[in-house]
């Protein structure tokens, strides 16, 4: 599959059918009990893309939820989650825009599918925040993280916990879901940090970013490579690390290879603490979804987004998108207190199981 490269420049620095798109009657502003025009009392729509991975049912919808309160007190939102199916969430897209939402956050299932709803959006005058993933079409409005540099970190990690074995060692390249424009991104830029220094012995695309596919895959790479000829494991996200992990325990792996992961769910923090994963990349959801947030109340209120987005992005299909891009941070035993715990997304006694305890000592991470 070819994938089209995004253009990044700092500042300072389309269809839905006939029939539905004429459907698509927008006013111009939600209205009181009294009729009087108000851009303080409107409904946000929320669409999310999967069940499978935890970061969006317990961080990033409670916390979006949460920030479009704090900016607007009469605002709503309303949500759906498309479990991974695409056409799921171009019918719950459609529905909300019918019912009358004044703005969209959106993290497409597949940018290209969503391309027709997200311009059905536009037609009706609706404007669609991408949220972590770029969508296709005519966004009016981008917040995520440089998946480049995520790659980059995973890399990076990798090499450093092969030791010895990083120089011409083996490694299986566990990439993302092919459907997501950020999977590419991070391969890349993974790809920067590993090629010429590594022997890739099987890649795969990991579809719906699932464990159990994660799974199939790397028991297909243990059987292809062998169980002790596999010194590393480039997974990209922690779900996939997950499957990953799994297989090689059934594959009676005695000694676990590094494997990299991203999102910091807590499984996966408990995993690094125990030795079986090398690390995760975090990114601070809150940052990622308080810009979104105010990025769909400004847009709500007919507001420009000049005072919000710090950078403008090109997609396939539309150029000069403003966009927030946030740093993403590598997270190994030696930081999580310094990350994780200080910005409150786990507390120790989350993260210290009784199994855990002595691990947890080691690395530091007492009350």
């Amino acid at each position: 599959m070819t994938y089209r490269r995004q253009r990044v420049t700092p500042r300072t620095r389309y269809v839905v059918g006939a029939l539905v798109a004429g459907l698509l009657v927008m006013p111009s502003a939600a209205c009181t009990g009294g009729g009087t025009a108000t851009t303080d009392s409107f409904t946000v729509g929320l669409l999310l893309p999967s069940r499978v991975v935890p970061r969006w049912e317990n961080s990033d919808k409670p916390l979006i939820e949460r920030r479009v309160k704090q900016l607007c007190p009469h605002c709503n939102v309303t949500y759906a989650n498309a479990a991974d199916d695409a056409t799921a969430q171009r019918q719950q897209m459609i529905a909300m825009i019918t019912r009358g939402v004044r703005v969209l956050i959106l993290v497409a299932t597949d940018n290209r599918v969503q391309r027709s709803s997200v311009q059905a959006a536009h037609d009706a005058g609706v404007p669609v925040v991408s949220y972590d993933r770029l969508a296709d079409g005519p966004i009016s409005g981008y917040v995520s993280f440089d998946g480049v540099q995520v790659g980059r970190l995973q890399g990076q990690a990798l090499l450093k916990a092969m030791h010895a074995q990083a120089e011409d060692g083996t490694i299986v390249m566990m990439n993302g879901d092919p459907t997501s424009s950020n999977a590419p991104l991070y391969k890349r830029g993974a790809l920067s940090v590993l090629q010429g220094k590594v022997r890739i012995g099987r890649s795969y695309d990991t579809l719906g970013w699932g464990t159990d596919n994660a799974n199939a895959n790397m028991s297909a790479a243990i059987s292809a490579l062998g169980p002790g000829r596999i010194d590393g494991v480039l997974a990209a996200n922690d779900a996939i690390a997950a499957g990953v992990i799994s297989a090689l325990k059934t594959a009676h792996v005695r000694r676990l290879p590094p494997v990299t992961g991203q999102d910091a769910d807590l499984d996966a923090v408990q995993r690094i603490v125990g030795g079986e994963q090398s690390m995760t990349v975090y990114k601070s959801f809150r940052a990622e979804a308080e810009a979104a947030a105010a990025m769909a109340v400004a847009l709500g209120r007919g507001e420009k987004l000049r005072t919000i987005a710090t950078t403008t992005i090109d997609s396939p299909t539309t150029h000069h998108i403003p966009s927030v891009l946030l740093t993403p941070v590598a997270v190994t035993t030696a930081n999580i207190k310094q990350t994780l715990v200080k910005d409150g997304v786990y507390t120790i006694d989350q993260i210290c199981t009784p199994q855990l305890r002595a691990a947890c000592a080691k690395a530091g991470l007492t009350p």
